[in-house]
């Protein structure tokens, strides 16, 4: 409100320079220029007229300006033409992309001379010259990182040439986040908008070490095929956007969602935003960058956590213990059973070490006794190389299924028939097509599930929010926790035989473990929090476990798992069930499944269904 008064008053106070008039079908035709509604994040408003996504006033000019483009163009008009008094404030300066698209536009040849030295020093810094879009990969245990991520490089004309990324900068848009919120508040907050959004333009090294080191994720750069102009354009709309909030949803209107609409700004004749009105999940927003044929090349930077599992893999046993061995005291280098060892051998060992040593310290601070172990082993290694790694590069992420599943499943019941149909909004369980995702992860939001059994009775059988599962192999160098949690309705078996619809939260810990090639192994204790009408206290506590098996194999994904919940008022529920899925084609699949239910309220139940899933965004 004060900015907009204080360019009010200017003008009034000092009509020196006056903005030229322009007739209102001219005003409303660049008012609904692409480039206009883009540069103002508008969409159509689900009653009518428009709305912009950002939601602070700081950035319009105009009182009403977040649902007119129209009067926000006029005022920025305006006050492209207030006194050059106010220096660096003027809006020359503050919407430098406004600013010359409406020069461009209309010859504005009698602007106020202004100096903006801060926007031009900012703009020579950063010296955008083309654009890469990087993917950091979903990483499982990390409930914010398992969407994966997207933001945009900025490199200057002799990045490629010189080989020099590392100084470019990145612009990142966020969650903006105050203390120190736990990781099942963070996920809560950002499903329902409770955190503001931020761009930001920070040194790409900072951001590469983020999510490289700390974050342990694998990184894809896709160069587009922006012109400089087009760049240049994008980066002064970011100068435009500093300290700007946005609403943040983890699911629609996040970083992925955000960085299409700066897309939209470099080149207007994109239609990126339109194709996510429900969600925008970041490997869905890829797809569709590289299908509107932005992309002409893709690198791919594995993480540090990949780095040392893939130089650890050919170690035997006992070579893997003298890595543990070595990393945390180098005198072990100098006894006989290390040089013992051959010497090829003791070079993949210490390298590795090496690496575990530098995994280690990942987010802690610098510490004399850990750099002098770091740099002890780097003495090793130089005197006795290892060979160069090799890392396979692993599928596209892009080239997984799509993230809405419709489900169409024919099955019995004991001895009753039934059809059941199904949606889920995103995005994959654990015998899902598998191209493109990590063994062992699920992460599956708002699913529900109709039942119709013959003689037309229908139920609803399933009502999921929220289901995920993070189950990550522990081995000899790391040791990390598998976890789930999952909240919503879903059916169980009842004390007159049939099935109850109960309202439940659960969760639990545990570990994975490798067992082949493509083959897991975990087991999870578990805790339950159930609403049941068949029980006569309000809420029932349940204490269990979850251990399984899956299986990557040649037709699909395999899973046999087993369940149990002993509740405090002396209910006993337990499951054994399989499932495998067919990959029909990418985002075709067909799952067969087969369950048994006991449960001390009910007869042994046994279940199998035949289901048709379409991965359909």
């Amino acid at each position: 409100m004060l900015k907009r008064l204080a360019y009010l008053a200017l003008c009034v106070c000092a009509p020196l320079y006056a903005a030229p008039h322009i007739d209102q079908q001219r005003l409303q035709q660049l008012a609904n220029d692409p480039f206009w509604i883009s540069i103002g994040h508008y969409e159509t408003a689900k009653l009518g007229g428009w709305r912009s996504y950002v939601s602070d006033p700081k950035f319009f000019l105009d009182r009403d300006g977040a649902h007119h483009p129209d009067a926000e163009l006029a005022a920025t008009l305006n006050a492209l033409y207030a006194p050059a008094s106010t220096s660096e404030r003027h809006a020359q300066c503050v919407y430098p992309a406004r600013a010359r698209w409406l020069k461009a536009q209309l010859g504005l040849n009698d602007l106020p001379q202004i100096e903006c030295a801060e926007f031009k020093q900012w703009f020579k810094d950063v010296s955008p010259h083309s654009t890469v879009m990087i993917f950091p990969a979903a990483y499982l245990n990390s409930p914010s990182s398992m969407f994966g991520h997207t933001l945009l490089r900025i490199d200057q004309a002799d990045v490629q040439s010189n080989h020099t990324a590392l100084l470019s900068y990145a612009i990142n848009f966020g969650a903006y986040i105050e203390g120190s919120d736990n990781s099942i508040l963070y996920a809560w907050k950002g499903l329902m908008g409770g955190y503001p959004g931020l761009f930001a333009l920070v040194p790409y090294q900072e951001k590469l070490a983020e999510y490289r080191s700390l974050e342990n994720r694998d990184l894809w750069e896709y160069r587009l095929n922006l012109t400089q102009v087009e760049t240049e354009r994008m980066v002064e709309h970011v100068w435009e956007l500093k300290q700007i909030k946005f609403d943040y949803f983890f699911f629609d209107e996040n970083c992925s969602y955000r960085l299409l609409e700066l897309l939209q700004v470099a080149r207007p004749s994109l239609r990126l935003t339109e194709q996510f009105p429900l969600t925008a999940i970041p490997t869905d927003t890829v797809k569709a960058v590289k299908d509107a044929g932005l992309v002409e090349r893709i690198d791919y930077r594995p993480s540090r956590e990949r780095e040392l599992l893939s130089r650890a893999q050919p170690l035997s046993h006992e070579e893997q213990q003298w890595v543990l061995n070595v990393s945390t005291d180098q005198k072990q280098l100098q006894t006989a059973g290390f040089k013992a060892l051959p010497r090829d051998r003791q070079a993949l060992i210490v390298d590795a070490a090496y690496r575990l040593e530098r995994y280690r310290a990942n987010g802690l601070e610098r510490d004399t006794e850990r750099s002098q172990r770091s740099f002890e082993l780097l003495r090793a290694i130089n005197q006795n190389p290892p060979p160069e790694l090799q890392i396979e590069r692993p599928s596209l992420p892009e080239d997984g299924h799509q993230s809405r599943t419709w489900q169409l499943g024919v099955g019995t019941r004991d001895d009753k028939a039934f059809a059941e149909y199904g949606l889920r909004m995103a995005y994959h369980d654990l015998n899902d097509n598998a191209e493109g995702f990590p063994l062992g992860a699920q992460i599956e939001i708002l699913q529900m599930k109709l039942r119709q059994y013959e003689g037309n009775h229908w139920q609803l059988q399933q009502l999921d929010l929220a289901t995920i599962r993070s189950l990550t192999p522990r081995n000899e160098l790391l040791q990390p926790w598998s976890w789930q949690v999952t909240g919503g309705l879903e059916r169980v078996p009842g004390k007159h035989d049939d099935e109850t619809l109960v309202s439940h939260v659960n969760g639990g810990a545990g570990g994975t473990w490798q067992l082949g090639q493509d083959t897991l192994g975990f087991v999870l204790g578990t805790v339950r929090v159930e609403h049941n009408a068949d029980f006569a206290g309000f809420i029932a506590p349940a204490a269990g476990f979850n251990s399984g098996l899956l299986w990557k194999n040649p037709l699909g994904n395999f899973s046999l798992e087993a369940k149990g919940d002993y509740f405090t008022n002396g209910e006993v529920r337990r499951s054994l069930s399989l499932n495998q899925q067919w990959e029909l084609s990418r985002n075709l699949g067909l799952r067969l499944s087969a369950q048994r239910e006991f449960s001390q309220l009910a007869t042994p139940v046994n279940e199998v269904m035949l289901e048709l899933k379409w991965y359909h965004y």
